[in-house]
C-alpha cells in the first residue's frame, strides 16, 4: 500500500512518516513545502529507506499536487499539511487562509479524481484522512467534553481556517462519495515540536536562563496528547475507520498551562540542575494574555476506544518526561531553529491588517 502524507516534515507528520516507515510496510511519500516549521531533519532516520520518498511542493498548487498524485499512485492521502500557530494566525491570517482552506480545497481536488479513475477494488479501498484540532469546537466552561458531534464555534483565525477545511473534506465526501475521514486531536507535544509552541518554548527558555512567558493567569487548560500516541491513532483511523466518520483523539491529560510549566521546570530541576541552584519555577513570569485565548478544551474520545480499539499509551507525567529529556539530549536540533527560524519571541499581539 502506498500513503500519501503532506506536511511530513512538520511535527506530526513526521511521526507518522517516522512510525510507518519503522512499524509497517507500507510505501510513504512525504510532501511538503518546508515552511518555517517544517525540516528535513525530522525524517533523517528514515531518509534512506527505500520505501520512503519525498517530494518539496505546496498544496496549494493544483497542478503540482495532481501530478504527485498521478505519478505516485496513493492508496490512502493523509492530510496533514497546515499553518497550525494560532499566535501566528492573530499575526498574520492571509497564510492560514490559503494554506488550511484553498490548499485542502487543492488536494481534495486532486484526491477526487485519482480514486475516481481507480479500478473497483482499488476504489473501494481508498482513503483520504484529514488531520484536524479540537480547536474548531470553540471554548469549554469548567465543565465537559468535545464529543464528535459539538457544534463549530472557532475562535481564532487558525481554528476558523481548520473549520473551514472540516467542513470542505465532509462536504467532498456527501457531495462526490470521496472516502474520506477527519480525526480532530487536542494539543500535541513530543520530539521535534518546533519551539514555538508552550512545552517546547518553555523547555528552552528555562535553559537559556530566560523567563517563562505564561499567559494571563496560566489557568487555561488543555488536553495533552503525545504526538506518538497520536500517529498510532491516525494509522488505526485510516486503516480501519469508517469512510464519512469522525474520530476525536485526545490524550486524557488536562492540564492548566501554568501546571504543565511547573511541570516542566520541576523535570529540569531533576535532568538538569541550574548551576545556581535554585528552581527553574523562579523563571516563571506572567505576561498579557493571548486575544481570544479559549479557556478550556478536552476531548472525549471515548468513539475512537469504543469502535477502533485506540487509547493512549503515554500518561501526561511519562510523555512529558520523554520530551524534556529528548530536548535535552537534542540541543543542536533546537539551537539550529534559534539561529535560523525563530529565537523565542512573542508573536500574536499585532491587529491584522
Amino acid at each position: 500500500m502506498r500513503v500519501l502524507v503532506t506536511g511530513g516534515a512538520g511535527f506530526i507528520g513526521s511521526a507518522l512518516v517516522r512510525l510507518l516507515i519503522r512499524e509497517s510496510r507500507y510505501e510513504v511519500l512525504n510532501l511538503d513545502k518546508l515552511t518555517y516549521a517544517g525540516s528535513v531533519t525530522t525524517v533523517a532516520e528514515v531518509a534512506q529507506d527505500p520505501r520512503y520518498r519525498f517530494v518539496e511542493a505546496d498544496i496549494c498548487d493544483g497542478d503540482r499536487v495532481a501530478a504527485i498524485i498521478r505519478d505516485f499512485d496513493p492508496d490512502t492521502v493523509v492530510h496533514l499539511a497546515a499553518e497550525s500557530h494560532v499566535d501566528r494566525s492573530i499575526d498574520g491570517p492571509d497564510a492560514f487562509i490559503e494554506t488550511n482552506i484553498v490548499g485542502t480545497y487543492r488536494m481534495l481536488r486532486a484526491a477526487t479524481a485519482h480514486w475516481a479513475a481507480l479500478p473497483a477494488d482499488r476504489k473501494a479501498a481508498f482513503r483520504f484522512h484529514h488531520v484536524s484540532t479540537d480547536e474548531v469546537f470553540g471554548s469549554l466552561g469548567p465543565e465537559g467534553f468535545f464529543v464528535e458531534d459539538t457544534p463549530y464555534d472557532p475562535r481564532s483565525p487558525y481554528s476558523a481556517s481548520k473549520a473551514g477545511s472540516d467542513h470542505l473534506v465532509r462536504a467532498w465526501h456527501h457531495t462526490y462519495g470521496l472516502p474520506a475521514l477527519v480525526t480532530n486531536c487536542s494539543n500535541n507535544y513530543g520530539p521535534y515540536h518546533f519551539p514555538e509552541k508552550l512545552i517546547p518554548l518553555m523547555i528552552v527558555k528555562a535553559l537559556a536562563g530566560e523567563t517563562l512567558p505564561v499567559y494571563g493567569r496560566g489557568e487555561n487548560v488543555r488536553d495533552w496528547l503525545f504526538v506518538e500516541d497520536h500517529v498510532r491513532a491516525i494509522r488505526r483511523v485510516f486503516e480501519a475507520g469508517t469512510p464519512g466518520e469522525t474520530y476525536n483523539v485526545g490524550g486524557n491529560s488536562e492540564r492548566t498551562n501554568l501546571a504543565v510549566v511547573g511541570t516542566i521546570c520541576a523535570i529540569l530541576d531533576e535532568m538538569r540542575p541550574r548551576p545556581d541552584g535554585k528552581p527553574y519555577a523562579d523563571q516563571i513570569g506572567f505576561v498579557a494574555d493571548r486575544p481570544g485565548h479559549d479557556m478550556r478544551y478536552a476531548i472525549d474520545a471515548s468513539k475512537l476506544k469504543r469502535e477502533l480499539g485506540w487509547e493512549p499509551q503515554e500518561s501526561f507525567e511519562t510523555g512529558i518526561r520523554k520530551t524534556v529529556r529528548w530536548y535535552l539530549d537534542n540541543e543542536a536540533w533546537w539551537r539550529a531553529i534559534q539561529a535560523r527560524q525563530y529565537s523565542g519571541e512573542r508573536l500574536g499581539l499585532k491587529a491584522a491588517g
